[in-house]
């Protein structure tokens, strides 16, 4: 696959992974206070405008208070499962020792299961970022984002499955659980439970999501139940949307790398953080659009650093930046319209037989020559960190 990064020697590699070690270690060691109070006003907030949103759906007539309701639902929705359920699962607050923002005790708001998730995201997807096989969250084993996978006529209909997909993620998300976990799980542990025992765990999560929006909550206001039922559908269907579009955004955009499991072999920490980097992307925005984000504004960070408090992440990235510049590796991001454009012309690219693919993604495929070409004019000098021109 075409790069945009120039080709690394073993030891600027190895070097340019010694850098990312010591910046993790000095952001490590200021992790305290000020995470803790960050993740607690977001649970305030979630549990406000959860708190809001129902009251107003419950005891509201009129569209207006309708319509505030079912967004402040939504708002809390999408708080509870990106930056609090995303980032606490991947145990960014265990060391704060409370109930509510440990890994191991939490659940959130979706219908997927909170063990399976951490199996098949926190393993599977984060020790093998965008490697074809292995990564099950790269097109979720439906859409062709690559020449490296082989194109099957089912493919032709993949920017519908993706438009059916956005609208219904959690679905999506949590029927992806049992399947990968059952199949990746080393045989002797397979043979210990059944495929049956792994969807009735995701199956148990589903009972539940479903009751507490369709059943209980409407239940609980008498003659609005309707409007209640409804205000749940949609803020859950708003929040679906949303969290497809900023997941999508991290790993399929044009210029995004996938890479072989042959790669893996004898594979460094440096090798693997420089994987992170071609295989994410980031989105541009504000402080408020990277919490509603979960911070996987900065999925780059995020795949170096899954276990550092995300806030800090836009500490991270300017110095990230920096570095990448100096070893000539290209630093994917972009606003979220120029980032989501390029995710779906990537899908449309893709569901066609490669002849067709590589004429649509030419443009991208011409723009990675020509930044090579300017590259391959140009050395690093490792000891002062400065490119030099050789020419």
């Amino acid at each position: 696959m075409k790069t945009l990064s120039r080709k690394l020697s073993s030891e600027e590699i190895q070097s340019f992974g010694n850098e990312l070690e010591e910046m993790r270690k000095e952001i490590l060691s200021k992790v305290g206070q000020e995470d803790a109070d960050h993740i607690k006003r977001v649970y305030k907030v979630y549990r406000y405008t959860e708190a809001l949103g129902r009251g107003l759906l419950h005891f509201s007539f009129d569209p207006i208070t309708f319509v505030l309701g079912t967004s402040l639902l939504t708002i809390s929705k999408i708080l509870n499962n990106m930056e609090i359920g995303h980032n606490v699962m991947h145990g960014q607050y265990d060391w704060m020792n409370d109930k509510r923002f440990n890994s191991r005790t939490f659940e959130w708001d979706i219908v997927s299961d909170s063990s399976q998730w951490k199996f098949y995201h926190n393993y599977m997807h984060h020790t093998y970022t965008n490697v074809i096989g292995k990564d099950h969250d790269y097109g979720y084993n439906f859409t062709r984002l690559t020449e490296e996978q082989k194109w099957k006529p089912t493919y032709l209909g993949q920017v519908f499955a993706n438009m059916f997909l956005a609208f219904n993620f959690q679905w999506g998300v949590g029927a992806h659980g049992p399947r990968v976990e059952y199949m990746e799980k080393p045989k002797k542990q397979r043979t210990k439970r059944t495929y049956k025992e792994y969807r009735d765990v995701f199956f148990k999560k589903i009972e539940l999501q479903l009751v507490k929006d369709y059943i209980f909550f409407p239940a609980l206001a008498g003659l609005n139940f309707p409007k209640v039922f409804l205000g749940n559908l949609l803020a859950n269907m708003f929040r679906n949307l949303w969290t497809y579009s900023v997941i999508f955004c991290g790993h399929f955009t044009e210029n995004t790398e996938t890479f072989s499991t042959e790669e893996l072999k004898n594979e460094t920490k440096a090798d693997w953080y420089l994987r992170q980097l071609k295989g994410s992307s980031n989105l541009k925005g504000g402080k408020l659009f990277y919490v509603m984000t979960g911070h996987l504004s900065h999925q780059i960070e995020h795949h170096m650093f899954p276990d550092i408090p995300a806030k800090r992440y836009q500490e991270i990235a300017p110095r990230l930046q920096e570095i990448c510049k100096r070893y000539g590796q290209h630093y994917n991001s972009a606003g979220f319209i120029k980032q989501f454009a390029s995710v779906w012309k990537r899908i449309f690219a893709y569901s066609f037989p490669d002849k067709i693919a590589t004429k649509i993604m030419e443009p991208r495929n011409a723009k990675a020559r020509k930044r090579l070409d300017a590259l391959s004019v140009q050395t690093i000098t490792i000891e002062d960190k400065e490119l030099t021109a050789v020419s």
